[in-house]
């Protein structure tokens, strides 16, 4: 592959100049070669991940827990709360709850509140999942235009957090 100049015919140009030499690469075989790579590259991946194949000792250790799903706390139109499906009265709230604590205080507690009762009712249940023993306790809201939770919103700008 030689570079060569490009005449119409075998004389000089007419203002007596030769033409410029052919100087474009030939992108096709390039991309042609790049796309085999990709495949290569994207079919041996998966398989470069398996590690080294070793022999894992036994234990008597007990398993690793996996995260357990958020406790609801639910508190109806009418202001009765309730957990899973199971309907409370305010004062079965809290040793409902506790014997739940003794199990697991780390558990999440979600307080779902029916828009149409008070603040004060909400607030009451919040305090008595606190009372019971409970840490991690938050407040589920729905976005106004959809049906997910909202998500909490940033602190301002110089807020102590």
């Amino acid at each position: 592959m030689a570079m060569g100049s490009i005449r119409a015919s075998g004389d000089d140009d007419e203002d007596g100049l030769d033409a410029a030499p052919m100087a474009d690469i030939n992108v096709t075989p390039m991309v042609d070669v790049m796309l085999v790579l990709l495949i290569i590259f994207m079919v041996a991946a998966p398989l470069m991940t398996t590690g080294v194949p070793v022999q894992l000792p036994k234990t008597s250790a007990p398993k690793v827990a996996q995260a357990k799903k958020p406790l609801e706390v639910t508190v109806d139109k009418d202001g009765n709360p309730s957990i899973a499906k199971d309907v409370l009265t305010m004062d079965s709230l809290v040793p409902r709850l506790r014997e739940m604590a003794a199990e697991n205080k780390d558990q999440v507690i979600l307080v779902r509140g029916d828009r149409d009762v008070p603040y004060g009712k909400v607030m009451e249940v919040m305090g008595l999942v606190g009372q019971a023993g409970f840490q991690k306790v938050s407040l589920v809201a729905q976005a106004p235009g959809g049906s997910a939770p909202a998500a909490p919103a940033p602190a301002p700008a110089g807020t102590p957090r």
